[in-house]
């Protein structure tokens, strides 16, 4: 999987920001990253606690770009732009404020064209890095939400994908101010559906898509039955070119055998590799029980829906984890 995201970003050369400059594991990644060329690195933080931070680890990161939000010499350019996005929500102080994050600040770098892609949360949370990518680089058009997936990878074994295992804790109907549904639970997940079989396909997947429940094809009764079965129509109607279905139990959609008895002339039922789960919990569980039990290679999360490659360390992420992201983050771009 690595070696055609390489080949990619050779042929489409990027630049990658990282929030948090002077942590040991960002420096390690950008290390190895400016010996191997073929993405370039961009570090946010003092440059002095920087450069000290690589020389106590060893790292060589000579000639690689970094930039103190303290010290930037377009810092009121950057305001400026800030205070038009938030639209009236933040004042030109506390946009400066936000700015001097380096959270706030890399996001910023991605929204001007001075980066191609970000990865942060190495020490910020997955709110810290989510929220000023929503209020500043936003949705993609079309899009009504931000979601994640994971790309599963097992030695000898086809790439799996699972969404979204990180974001959407669940799926209720959105109101507007006199309570109208503006969008309802299963049109955002079917957008979650559309969304991660369109990132399985940037690592090279023919997405078959499970639209995943405890029930399959009427077998079971209930609201997020329902919501899941809606969703399965809405998403085949937003991407027909996609083989999706649903509703059904994971048993359904990996063995043919049962999946062929119970979905009878299912193209997916069987033999699906991307699997869309109802809420967040059995997601989160369901990915970590491939990672831990079944042994696979856990990649993400990968956020989806926004309009640059914006992703989100763990805190307990190590080098390797850094620079495998790094990757995958700037070949989204």
């Amino acid at each position: 999987m690595f070696e055609n995201l390489v080949e990619i970003l050779k042929a489409n050369p990027r630049k990658i920001v990282y929030t948090e400059g002077p942590d040991a594991r960002i420096l390690e990644s950008a290390a190895r990253l400016k010996k191997e060329g073929f993405l370039t690195p961009i570090l946010v933080g003092n440059v002095d606690e920087v450069k000290a931070a690589a020389e106590k680890g060893g790292f060589d990161i000579e000639g690689l770009e970094i930039i103190d939000p303290a010290s930037y010499e377009g810092m009121d350019e950057m305001v400026d732009l800030m205070v038009e996005l938030r639209k009236g929500k933040m004042t030109a102080e506390e946009c400066r404020q936000s700015l001097l994050k380096g959270n706030y600040f890399g996001t910023m770098l991605v929204k001007m064209g001075k980066a191609d892609a970000l990865l942060g949360g190495a020490t910020y949370s997955t709110a810290d890095t989510v929220r000023p990518a929503l209020q500043l680089v936003k949705t993609k058009k079309g899009a009504n939400l931000v979601s994640s997936c994971f790309i599963l990878v097992k030695e000898g074994a086809e790439m799996l994908c699972m969404g979204d295992c990180a974001i959407n804790i669940s799926y209720e109907d959105k109101l507007d101010k006199e309570g109208n549904v503006k969008l309802t639970a299963a049109a955002q997940l079917a957008e979650v559906a559309v969304a991660t079989a369109n990132t399985a396909k940037v690592f090279g997947m023919d997405p078959k898509v499970a639209m995943l429940s405890y029930s399959t094809k009427g077998s079971g009764k209930g609201a997020s039955v329902d919501m899941v079965r809606d969703a399965t129509a809405i998403a085949k109607e937003m991407a027909p070119e996609l083989d999706i279905d649903g509703e059904m139990q994971f048993d359904a959609a990996v063995s043919p055998t049962v999946g062929q008895l119970k979905f009878p002339g299912s193209k997916v039922a069987g033999y699906a590799n991307t699997f869309i789960f109802p809420e967040i919990q059995s997601g989160n569980i369901g990915y970590k029980i491939a990672q831990r039990l079944g042994g696979y290679a856990a990649f993400g999360p990968i956020l989806q829906g926004l309009n640059a490659p914006i992703n989100d360390l763990s805190r307990g992420c190590n080098a390797e984890e850094v620079y495998q992201m790094s990757i995958i983050t700037a070949a989204l771009a």
